[in-house]
C-alpha cells in the first residue's frame, strides 16, 4: 500500500453495536424495497443475509498518507479488526476523547438529528420512551438544555435502574401530559405510549425502525381531536431547515465536540471481545450488557 494511493489501513480498537438495527439485519427483516437504502459503507454480501454489517469503528491508521498515519480515527465500517478504506472516509478523533467513547459517534449523529427534527422549546415537558442506546443518547443531549423538564419511560428493569442511577426521573403513570415525546424502544406499544402521553398539538418523534414487522396504532382516541403529530427521524438525511448551512461533516464535528463530555462513559460497560460477537447476537438482548455495547479488538 503506497502513501499516495488515497487508501489507508486501520487497525480497530473498538466498534459499536447498534443492537436494534443489527438484529433486524441478522433476522433478515430488511424490507426488499429498502435494500439499497440500508446498505452501509464497506458492507459485503447482500440482503437478506449473510451480510457484513455495522457502522461505527474506531482504530489507528497503520498505513497511509502522512497526515493520517498514526492517528486514531473514526469510520463507518462493519465490525472488523483490520480495515482498508479510503482516506476520505476516516475522521480523526480529537486527542481528548478516549477511543472507547468515540464509537458512540455514529449513533450520536442519530440522536442529534432526532433533536433537530423535534425542535424542543424552552420549558417544554419532554418524554423519552425507551432508554436503550439511542434513547440514552437523546436523553444526554436533552438534559443539557436549559428549562427542559425531562422524563424517561422504560419497561426493562435493568435499563430503568440505569436511568435512575444516572440521575433521570421516570415518568409517572397517568401523570401530566407532555409537549414532546421521543420514541426509541422499537416496540409498537412504546410508540402508542408516546402518542398517548403527549397533549394538545403534541409531537412524537419516531426514531425506531421496525424492518418488515407490522406496526399497529390505536388512533381512535385523542390523536385527531388533539391534533397530534408523528415525526419520522432518520440519520441519513439532515432536516430541511438545516441543509442551507449544515452538511454531514459539520454534523460529525458537532458530535465529536459533544463527546468531550465524560458523562457519555456512563453508557458504556465491559466491551465484548470480537471473537464473542456471534454469542452476543445469538442470545436474547433484554437485560444484558451495557446500554451502548462495544466490541473490543486485540
Amino acid at each position: 500500500m503506497g502513501s499516495g494511493d488515497g487508501v489507508c489501513l486501520v487497525r480497530s480498537f473498538y466498534s459499536a453495536v447498534s443492537s436494534g438495527s443489527e438484529r433486524l439485519v441478522l433476522a433478515g427483516r430488511v424490507p426488499p424495497d429498502l435494500h439499497p437504502a440500508m446498505r452501509v459503507p464497506y458492507m459485503a454480501g447482500h440482503f437478506p443475509f449473510p451480510v457484513k454489517y455495522g457502522y461505527s469503528v474506531v482504530g489507528r491508521v497503520e498505513q497511509g498518507p502522512p497526515d493520517v498515519l498514526g492517528r486514531v480515527v473514526h469510520l463507518m465500517h462493519p465490525h472488523q479488526d483490520l480495515c482498508t478504506v479510503n482516506v476520505a472516509d476516516v475522521f480523526p478523533v480529537p486527542d481528548d476523547i478516549p477511543p472507547a467513547r468515540a464509537p458512540l459517534a455514529s449513533n450520536l449523529e442519530t440522536a442529534v438529528t432526532a433533536v433537530w427534527d423535534a425542535r424542543p422549546a424552552l420549558g417544554e415537558r419532554v418524554l423519552v420512551v425507551g432508554f436503550g442506546y439511542i434513547g440514552a443518547l437523546i436523553g444526554q443531549l436533552l438534559r443539557g438544555m436549559p428549562g427542559i423538564d425531562l422524563r424517561i419511560q422504560e419497561v426493562d428493569e435493568r435499563r430503568m435502574q440505569c436511568a435512575l442511577e444516572i440521575g433521570y426521573e421516570l415518568a409517572e403513570p397517568g401523570g401530566a401530559e407532555f409537549d414532546l415525546a421521543f420514541h426509541t424502544s422499537g416496540s409498537p406499544a412504546g410508540l402508542q405510549e408516546a402518542l398517548d402521553r403527549v397533549g394538545m398539538e403534541g409531537r412524537v418523534v419516531e426514531v425506531s425502525w421496525y424492518g418488515t414487522a407490522e406496526t399497529t396504532l390505536r388512533l381512535g382516541g385523542s390523536f385527531h381531536s388533539k391534533r397530534k403529530t408523528i415525526i419520522a427521524s432518520q440519520v441519513s438525511t439532515l432536516p430541511a431547515f438545516q441543509t442551507p448551512r449544515w452538511d454531514r461533516r459539520r454534523r460529525k464535528q458537532l458530535v465529536f465536540s459533544l463527546l468531550r463530555d465524560p458523562a457519555f462513559d456512563r453508557l458504556l460497560g465491559d466491551p465484548i471481545p470480537f471473537e464473542q460477537l456471534p454469542e452476543f447476537f445469538n442470545r436474547p438482548p433484554a437485560g444484558r450488557g451495557a446500554i451502548a455495547p462495544l466490541v473490543a479488538y486485540k
